[in-house]
């Protein structure tokens, strides 16, 4: 008996954009880091996500498990980054080698966009975005460059609202089976 199952993805892309646009209106110099963007960087970026990717799994779809798992598992390094100096556990990492995790984070991500090309307008976009995040994250921190920070954050909250609009977009035209929010 075959089963219908869920889709996935707009909980992955909602744990991802929601996530995304906090830590960037942090990088666009409105808010300093502090615990609700800790929290979302653990609960909805990074176990959310890893849920969502395992369902993909279920349904046979490796893009989506590798996508979903590896970007949850980005949000919750990225918060033990943040926090195992604070609690004196590690030394902090500096920021000409944080640079070069942003770069190998944005060369996944460039061959993740590679395999959106025959998708629809708004994944490419998500992906293209986020590759260009990536890229723009870890030239901020190896020119040391707070406008190069601010540009990307602005960055990030579009690419993350992208990721948002595509969820909502994947329920609403499920649920009521024709185009309520077109994605291209």
């Amino acid at each position: 008996m075959d089963q219908k199952l869920a889709n996935p993805a707009p909980l992955g892309l909602m744990g991802f954009g929601m996530t995304t646009i906090l830590l960037n209106l942090h990088n666009a110099g409105y808010f300093p880091i502090a615990s609700m963007v800790l929290a979302m960087g653990i609960c909805y970026g990074g176990l959310a996500q890893v849920i969502a990717g395992i369902m993909e799994f279920r349904k046979g779809n490796t893009f989506g498990l590798t996508a979903f798992t590896s970007y949850g598992l980005f949000w919750l390094s990225l918060v033990v980054l943040i926090v195992l100096p604070k609690l004196g556990l590690a030394e902090p990492t500096s920021e000409g080698f944080m640079g070069w995790y942003l770069v190998l984070w944005g060369l996944f991500t460039f061959f993740m966009f590679l395999g959106t090309l025959g998708t629809n307008f708004v994944l490419k976009f998500v992906f293209g975005s986020l590759t260009v995040l990536f890229f723009l994250l870890a030239a901020r921190d190896w020119l040391e460059s707070a406008a190069i920070g601010r540009l990307a954050g602005f960055e990030g909250i579009l690419c993350g609202a992208s990721a948002c609009y595509l969820a909502m977009a994947e329920v609403l035209n499920e649920k009521y089976g024709r185009v309520v929010l077109p994605i291209g």
